[in-house]
């Protein structure tokens, strides 16, 4: 399990939004995946059965979330905020890339997060959310048309005089 805590972690702040929020889904999940281990198939991959069980563990938190705040529906991009871009800055075209992908709507940013860059199938994909496969490749296809939307991305430019700042 320990060699999935990394993937697991990056889908836990992809969900959260919050470092804090991602480090104890991915206790849960370890507790949970623990606790049931009786049900992981072997043969299978572990990583997607992980997956899904911090999915789950998420989905639920939201859940709980709704009722805890006595309101109809929560929505999680506007109950939690995100803390890491400023890391992100460091890297112009990833914070660019970053915040074109952040914008998409939840269900789409989760799937094209376990679809490009976990590199799962579209059947793990769906698996994982528990969807049809036919959800996924929507998804996926209303993503792209909505990235490529934006004008292309841009590097800072460099100082090509030699002169500081």
């Amino acid at each position: 399990m320990g060699q999935h805590l990394a993937r697991l972690w990056r889908y836990g702040l992809l969900l959260s939004r919050q470092r804090h929020v991602a480090e104890d889904l991915v206790q849960a999940t370890c507790v949970r995946a623990l606790e049931r281990a009786g049900q992981f198939v072997p043969g299978t991959r572990m990583d997607r059965w992980l997956l899904s069980i911090l999915h789950s563990i998420w989905l639920n938190e939201v859940r709980a979330r709704r009722v805890r705040l006595g309101q109809g529906i929560v929505n999680a991009d506007e109950a939690l905020s995100f803390d890491g871009e400023h890391a992100a800055q460091t890297h112009v075209l990833a914070a660019q890339v970053i915040r074109r992908v952040d914008a998409l709507p939840e269900t789409q940013r989760e799937t094209v997060y376990l679809a490009y860059v976990e590199g799962l199938s579209y059947r793990e994909v769906a698996e994982v959310l528990q969807v049809p496969i036919g959800t996924v490749m929507s998804r996926l296809a209303t993503a792209r048309l909505k990235l490529a939307e934006y004008p292309p991305l841009h590097a800072v430019p460099s100082n090509t005089t030699g002169e500081r700042r």
